[in-house]
Formats: structure tokens, sequence, C-alpha cells
């Protein structure tokens, strides 16, 4: 699904595909919300042109927001992983301390 999109030289974000929002008007909230989006489904956005975005302001923040969430993308994949292993080691070695203690 698309979450970011460009549309009449504007950057637009949405949350539930339902109602769109100038990337402009996004909060510190709604970008966490976005990356949580990104990492566990299917994350879609507009390649980042501005030649496309006539708003300056749109140009700037969709850049660097373009830019974090490609590098994101791919490596979600990497991230589970880590984030697997650290989870599973943690579980390892609070299984067996609490095995031991018994």
């Amino acid at each position: 699904m698309k979450y970011l999109k460009i549309t009449n030289n504007k950057v637009e974000y949405t949350l539930d595909q339902n109602s769109w929002k100038e990337i402009d008007q996004i909060d510190k909230h709604e970008l966490l919300q976005l990356i949580s989006i990104a990492v566990n489904n299917e994350f879609e956005m507009d390649e980042y042109d501005k030649d496309t975005i006539g708003n300056q302001a749109h140009q700037i923040i969709y850049k660097n927001i373009y830019e974090k969430f490609n590098e994101l993308i791919a490596n979600k994949d990497r991230f589970h992983d880590e984030s697997e292993a650290l989870f599973k080691e943690a579980y390892e070695k609070y299984s067996i301390h609490n095995s031991d203690s018994e």
C-alpha cells in the first residue's frame, strides 16, 4: 500500500488510506506510526523527484523522509533478524538462570 505520494506539486501521507494530509503537517507521533507501518507491512511511496514537488518545504521534508525510509525498508529484514537474535539470546539467558535456581 502507498503511504507517501506526490500529488499536485505537494507531498501527502496517510496512516489509514482514508485521509491524506500534507507532509508539512506530520508530527512526531505520526512519523513513528509510519515507521512502524514500514517495518511491519508492505510500504510504498512515490520516488523523490524535486521537479514534481513545487512546495520547497515539502521538497526538504520529503527528501529526508524518503532517504531514511528507503534505508529502513532495505534493512528491515536485517532488523527483524537482529531483534529476534537479541530476544532469543535474552530468553535463553534468563531461561537457563531460572532453571538453575530450581
